[in-house]
Order: C-alpha cells, then sequence, then structure tokens
C-alpha cells in the first residue's frame, strides 16, 4: 500500500487536514506516512490559508496504535539495522516538529493512541479525546522503551503517574487522560465527525471546542493516586520495588498488582524507562529526542526488542525470555550505556 492510501494530507478551508487511513492496522506508522505528514507540515506552515491542522484516523477501533513493529523486527532480523533507524529517525524529528509547530495542531484520538500514535498526537497543542480514547506506552512489554517524545512528557504528568505508565504500560481512557493533561478537551465519539468539520472553518478553536466538550466521567487510577504518587516519586527502581510490596503487604490489591505487572516486562526496559524519566525531567525536549535516538541505536542492536516482539507479535506465546531475566541482575553501567552520545550518528535536529 502506497503512502497515498496510507494517509491523506490536504486543505479545506481554513485547515491542513489529515487523516490516518490504515485502519486493519490499526492505523500503525509507516515510513511513507511519516514522510507525506512531515511534507504536509513543512507546505502549510507558511500558507496563510491555512490556520490550523486537524488529524484523525479511520476506522473506530485506533487512532495510531504505534509502527509498524513487525515490519521494523523483520528488517532488524534480516541484518538492515540502518533502515530500522531510519524510520526512527525520520519519526522524531517529525516528533520534534510537531511540538515546535507555529500553529495549532488539533488531534482527534478516539481509540487506541499507543506508540507512534502518541508521538504524533500528544506533543501537539489540542488533544481531543472520544469516549473510545486508550492511551498507554507498552513498550517495555515487548523489549523497547517508551519513546516517541515520551521522555520529556511522561515526567512531567502529576502525580509521578508518567513514571508508572512508562514503567508498567497501564492504559488510562479518556478521563484520566483529562485529568493528567495527556488530553486537553473530551468530546463524545457520536460528534467528532461533526467537530472535524466545524475545526475546517475559521472560527475561533476555543468557541468551537467549547460547543462540543463534555464531561468524561469518573476516573480509572483515582482511587490509586497516592499509592502511584508515593510509590513511584522513590529516588531508584529497587526503592519504587520496595514501597510497593509495603503496600501490597498492608492489603493495597493494586500495589500487589502493579509489583507483579513489572516482574514480567523486560528488566532492561523497565531499567531504560526509569533513568529515561529521571533524566528527561531536566531535559527539554529536543535533548530528549536526542535522548531516545541513542536508546533506540542500542536496541536496534541488542537482544530484547525482537525476543519480546517474537513472543508477543510472531509466535503469541507470551513467553519472552529476557535477558537478563529479573531487574535485580541488571547492571547500573549496562543501562548507561543506552544514553552514551553517538558521536556522527546523533540525531539532528534543525528548524
Amino acid at each position: 500500500m502506497s503512502q497515498e492510501h496510507e494517509i491523506s494530507c490536504e486543505i479545506r478551508d481554513a485547515a491542513g487536514v489529515v487523516i490516518l487511513n490504515r485502519p486493519k492496522a490499526l492505523n500503525a506508522l509507516s515510513l511513507g506516512m511519516v514522510r507525506e505528514l512531515a511534507r504536509a507540515l513543512d507546505a502549510w506552515e507558511h500558507d496563510p490559508q491555512v490556520t490550523r491542522v486537524v488529524v484523525s484516523a479511520t476506522g473506530e477501533k485506533a487512532f495510531c496504535a504505534g509502527g509498524d513493529i513487525r515490519e521494523l523486527h523483520d528488517l532488524g532480523r534480516a541484518g538492515r539495522q540502518d533502515e530500522m533507524l531510519a524510520f526512527w529517525r525520520e519519526e522524531y524529528i517529525l516528533n520534534d516538529r510537531i511540538k515546535h509547530y507555529p500553529k495549532p495542531y488539533i488531534s482527534l484520538i478516539d481509540g487506541i493512541v499507543m506508540g507512534g500514535g502518541v508521538g504524533i498526537s500528544l506533543h501537539g497543542s489540542h488533544r481531543i479525546a472520544g469516549e473510545r480514547y486508550l492511551f498507554a506506552m507498552p513498550e517495555v512489554g515487548i523489549g523497547f522503551f517508551p519513546d516517541v517524545g515520551a521522555t520529556y512528557a511522561l515526567p512531567r504528568l502529576p502525580g509521578a503517574a508518567g513514571i508508572y505508565l512508562a514503567l508498567t504500560g497501564d492504559r488510562v481512557g479518556a478521563a484520566d487522560a483529562l485529568a493528567l493533561g495527556l488530553a486537553t478537551h473530551a468530546v463524545p465519539s457520536g460528534r467528532m465527525a461533526e467537530l472535524a468539520d466545524a475545526l475546517t472553518g475559521r472560527a475561533a478553536l476555543d468557541d468551537i471546542l467549547a460547543g462540543f466538550t463534555q464531561d468524561p466521567g469518573p476516573e480509572k487510577l483515582a482511587a490509586n493516586r497516592a499509592t502511584i504518587a508515593d510509590c513511584f516519586a522513590a529516588p531508584d527502581l529497587a526503592a519504587i520495588r520496595e514501597r510497593l510490596a509495603r503496600k501490597a503487604a498492608e492489603g493495597d490489591g493494586f500495589a500487589a498488582k502493579t509489583l507483579q505487572t513489572l516482574s514480567v516486562k523486560s528488566p532492561t526496559s523497565v531499567a531504560i524507562a526509569f533513568e529515561q524519566m529521571r533524566r528527561g525531567a531536566g531535559l527539554d525536549f529536543t535533548d530528549a529526542m536526542r535522548t531516545e535516538f541513542r536508546i533506540v541505536s542500542r536496541i536496534a542492536r541488542g537482544h530484547e526488542f525482537y525476543e519480546g516482539v517474537r513472543a508477543v507479535v510472531i509466535d503469541k506465546d507470551h513467553a519472552p525470555r529476557w535477558q537478563p531475566a529479573t531487574l535485580d541482575a541488571i547492571e547500573p553501567d549496562e543501562i548507561a550505556r543506552y544514553f552514551a552520545p553517538l558521536g556522527a550518528d546523533e540525531l539532528v535536529l534543525e528548524r
């Protein structure tokens, strides 16, 4: 399928309109889609007709469930890591472009938004969550790491919630997203198409959105926010686990479940994700993206990603053989190597 069919980018009245169109693949991003969106943003930035960008997707299941990890896995297995990294390089440049885009960038998210889908929505000015909205960064479960700007965004969520989401891959809906700042507005799913049409007009964005927003209801994490804040604000992974274990021993079922969740993720990925969160809190967005490219450059030549994709996507036995197998076996020096500079291969971000 060509990118022309995978994504459409066109001007409608006052808006640059982007539609992701791979519903059978949950609108997963391909390199062609990344390039097409980048070209459109370049063209629209200085076009006086375009006052805003509106991004939506076809299908009811997903806004965008991530990148095409099976294709990336297969490239790496074939020894074509340079082609893998070409995807992530251009994707990260696009994420940085969206973060610094000078015009309103509005994502209409009604369905799954994970991985690469987060990268093309979260960093824009307006994130509109429908009733089917489901956010997650589940990469630690496939031997990867929460990328596409999560290094910057997640440590800045209140109450250590972003660290929790990064390390567990937990999913949250529209109510939690609005409370945490992952979404800026909640809108009924049945009105999303009407909203998309209204946004192509020239009325003020705030006025348009005010006519569509609704209360998304109760937060899933509300009852556990105190546990999350206490445990995931700990200074290191060992302390997070100790605090969870103590609360679990006191009868906190959420803490016990979270401790079990951490135990089955890739230990290397969990350790990388924690170090990302620790460092990311002090990085600007551009440095965060450079950091992520350093990490992914090492992961592409490692073991965990290939084993994770095998277990979850290919064989679907959900029995990954992580190396090392436990968090206790992680060597801090090994994790630090993922963050080391790349020299001539560093990600270059120019605006």
